[in-house]
C-alpha cells in the first residue's frame, strides 16, 4: 500500500471555468451586473408600459423627479424622461456597439496584415493610418458627418472610421512581437499557409488586445455618438438618444437640472461598466493573467493569518525551515506546492536541495525571503528562522532590508536577472549601495574588486560592459559578485549552472565552494543533478512532490540511499561505459509503464 501511495500521482485540482474566473473579479462582476441591467431594460423597453417618448404635453413640462406618472420627471416639452431615456439608451448602445464592431474588424485586419506581411505592405498601410491619425479624430468625425449629412447612420460611419487607426496601431504592434517568435517559425516549417498561421497562431495571441481595445473604445464611441447628437449631427428630432437629450437639457441646467443629469448618469454607467467588464474579459482570455503571472505582486509573499509557527529545532543553524507550507490560489481553492518542508543549513555548510523539475525546490527557496509572488502565492504554515528570528514574522521593511544583506540569491539564468540597459559594474554597485552608506568612488572600487574576486578578467574594463557583451559563465560570475556584495550569512543558489557547458559549470561550482569556505557562509544549493551534489554539498535533502523524502550526509546518501525516489535520481547520473544499462537504471522513473522494445 505504501508503494502504491508513493507512486500514485496527487489528485489534480478541479479546473476553473472562464465564467468562474470572471465572477471572481469583483470589479468585472460589478461591470457585468450594471451592463446586464442596462441591456435588460433596453431589451424590454418595447413591452414596458411606458408613454410615447415623442408625445409632447406642454402643460406637464419640467415636472420634477418622482412625479406621479413620470418617475424621472418630464422635459421642456412635457415628454416623459424615463421613456425617452430607455429608448435613447437603446439607440446609443446600438450605434456605439455597431461602430465598435466595424472599427475592430477593419482596424484589426489592417493591423494583423501589416504586422505579418511587413516590408512595403506594412509601410503603405501604416502611412495611410498615419494620415487618418494626423487629424484630430473628433474634427475628422465632424467633417465626415458634414460631408454625408446629419443622421445616426452617418454618425455611425464617421465614428467607426476615426477609430480604425487605434485598432490598427495596437494590433500591428502586438503582431510584430509575435510574427518572428519560435512557435510561428515552427508553424511555417510544418507547412502551414499564411492564412492558417494568422488564424491559428497570431490571432489567438492578439485577441486579448482586441477585446480590451473594444471594451475601452466602445465607451468612447458611445460618448462620441452622444457628442455628435449633442451638436445636432446625430439623432434628429423627434428621435431621442442620450446625446440629443443632453443637448436639449442644457438650456434647463439651472432651472431643471434633472433633464440633463439623468442622461449624463446613464452615459457614465454604461461607459464604466464596459471598461470594468472589458478588463475582466481580457484577464480571462489571457492564460498568463488567468494564472496570476502578470498580476502586480506585493512586496512580500502573503502569509496566512492563522499560520502555525513551530519552534526552531536546529540550534546554531544559519538558516532553518520548519514545517513550511506554500500554495497558490486558484479561484477559491489553494493548490499546495510545498508541504511540511523542514531543513536547516549551518554556517560554513553546503546543503544540496535536489529533485526533479516541478518538485517544489524553487518555491521553497523563494519562500525563505518572501519572494513568491502574491497573488497568487500564499504561505499557509511553518516558519523560516534566520538565526533565531522568524523571517515570516518580520515587519515588511525589515524583511526587505535583510534581502541581499543577510540572505542573497544566485539565480539560474543571469541574462534574465541582470538588467539589459545597465553596465554590469553599475549593477554590482547598486547591490552594494542598497545596504551600505559609502561614497560613489569607494562603491565603484568595491564593485571592481568583487568582479576580480569572482574571476572576471580585466575587471575594471569589463565593469563597463553590458550583460549581452559577456559570456554565460561571466554573467553568472557577475550574479555571484552581486550576491557577495554585502557579505551575507546565507547564499541560495537556484540551479546556477544549468544553462552552462560542462567546463564552465565546473569552474562556477569550484568558485562557489571556495568562496563559501573562505567566508564561512551557509550555502543552500538547488539542483536536479546528483553529480553536482557529490562535488559541492556536505549534506543533501531530496524533494519529491513538494515534500522532503530523505536527508543525510552526501556520501551516506550516495552510498546507501533509503528512498526509492533517491535511488532513481542517483540512477539518472550517467557513467562512462554504462551503455544500455543506463536506460534500464532509469526505467524506474516511470513505474507501471511497460518497457519499450529495444
Amino acid at each position: 500500500m505504501s508503494a502504491l501511495a508513493e507512486t500514485s500521482a496527487p489528485k489534480a485540482p478541479r479546473r476553473i471555468t472562464s465564467w468562474r474566473l470572471l465572477l471572481n473579479n469583483r470589479l468585472a462582476t460589478a461591470g457585468l451586473v450594471l451592463l446586464g441591467l442596462v441591456a435588460l431594460m433596453i431589451v424590454l423597453v418595447p413591452i414596458l408600459p411606458l408613454p410615447d417618448p415623442d408625445a409632447t404635453a406642454p402643460a406637464d413640462r419640467l415636472k420634477p423627479l418622482l412625479t406621479a406618472g413620470h418617475l424621472l420627471g418630464t422635459d421642456q416639452l412635457g415628454r416623459d424622461i424615463l421613456s425617452r431615456l430607455l429608448w435613447g439608451t437603446r439607440v446609443s448602445v446600438a450605434v456605439g456597439f455597431a461602430a465598435t464592431l466595424i472599427a475592430a474588424f477593419v482596424g484589426s485586419a489592417i493591423g494583423i496584415m501589416a504586422g505579418y506581411a511587413g516590408g512595403r505592405t506594412d509601410n503603405a498601410m501604416m502611412r495611410g493610418i498615419d494620415m487618418l491619425m494626423a487629424f484630430p479624430y473628433i474634427l475628422l468625425a465632424l467633417a465626415i458627418v458634414a460631408a454625408l449629412g446629419p443622421g445616426l447612420m452617418n454618425a455611425l460611419y464617421a465614428i467607426a472610421v476615426v477609430n480604425i487607426p487605434f485598432f490598427a496601431r495596437n494590433v500591428r504592434g502586438v503582431t510584430l512581437g509575435y510574427v518572428h517568435r519560435e512557435f510561428v517559425d515552427a508553424a511555417r516549417l510544418s507547412g502551414k499557409g499564411n492564412l492558417s498561421i494568422v488564424l491559428t497562431e497570431i490571432l489567438p495571441n492578439v485577441l486579448p488586445v482586441i477585446v480590451i481595445t473594444m471594451s475601452t473604445t466602445a465607451g468612447w464611441m458611445i460618448l462620441e455618438t452622444a457628442g455628435l447628437s449633442f451638436l445636432g449631427l446625430g439623432a434628429q428630432p423627434p428621435q431621442a438618444d442620450l446625446g440629443s437629450m443632453l443637448g436639449e437639457g442644457r438650456a434647463q441646467l439651472f432651472t431643471a437640472p434633472h433633464v440633463s443629469i439623468v442622461p449624463g448618469v446613464m452615459i457614465f454607467l454604461i461607459v464604466i461598466s464596459l471598461n470594468l467588464l472589458g478588463d475582466g474579459i481580457r484577464d480571462v482570455l489571457d492564460p498568463r493573467l488567468r494564472s496570476g503571472a502578470l498580476a502586480r505582486p506585493g512586496p512580500v509573499t502573503e502569509v496566512a493569518s492563522g499560520r502555525a509557527v513551530p519552534a526552531n529545532a536546529a540550534a546554531g543553524a544559519a538558516l532553518s525551515i520548519v514545517g513550511l507550507e506554500t500554495g497558490f490560489r486558484r479561484g477559491s481553492e489553494i493548490v499546495p506546492a510545498v508541504r511540511g518542508v523542514s531543513l536547516h543549513v549551518k554556517p560554513g555548510e553546503c546543503l544540496g536541495l535536489i529533485g526533479e523539475s516541478g518538485s517544489g525546490k524553487s518555491v521553497t527557496a523563494l519562500s525563505i525571503m518572501g519572494l513568491v509572488a502574491s497573488p497568487p502565492g500564499l504561505i499557509r504554515n511553518g516558519a523560516v528562522y534566520l538565526g533565531n528570528e522568524d523571517v515570516l514574522a518580520m515587519p515588511e521593511t525589515r524583511l526587505i532590508a535583510n534581502r541581499g544583506s543577510r540572505v542573497a540569491y544566485v539565480f539560474q539564468d543571469p541574462l534574465t536577472t541582470l538588467h539589459p540597459m545597465y553596465p554590469v559594474g553599475r549593477q554590482v554597485e547598486e547591490a552594494i549601495a542598497a545596504h551600505q552608506s559609502i561614497s560613489a568612488a569607494a562603491c565603484r572600487e568595491r564593485a571592481v574588486g568583487l568582479l576580480n574576486k569572482v574571476g572576471i578578467p580585466e575587471a575594471r574594463e569589463r565593469a563597463k560592459h553590458y550583460p549581452h557583451q559577456l559570456s554565460g559563465g561571466q554573467r553568472q560570475r557577475v550574479g555571484i559578485a552581486m550576491a557577495l556584495a554585502n557579505d551575507p550569512e546565507v547564499i541560495i543558489a537556484d540551479e546556477p549552472t544549468t544553462a552552462l557547458d560542462v567546463t564552465v559549470q565546473a569552474r562556477i561550482l569550484e568558485l562557489l565552494r571556495d568562496l563559501q569556505r573562505e567566508r564561512g557562509m551557509a550555502l543552500l544549493f538547488i539542483t536536479h543533478d546528483f553529480g553536482v551534489v557529490s562535488e559541492i554539498c556536505d549534506r543533501v535533502a531530496v524533494m519529491k512532490d513538494g515534500e522532503i523524502v530523505e536527508t543525510g550526509e552526501t556520501r551516506e546518501v550516495l552510498a546507501n540511499p533509503q528512498h526509492a525516489y533517491t535511488k532513481r535520481l542517483i540512477a539518472c547520473v550517467p557513467e562512462l561505459g554504462m551503455g544500455e544499462h543506463f536506460l534500464k537504471g532509469v526505467a524506474g522513473l516511470f513505474p507501471g509503464r511497460k518497457e519499450q522494445p529495444s
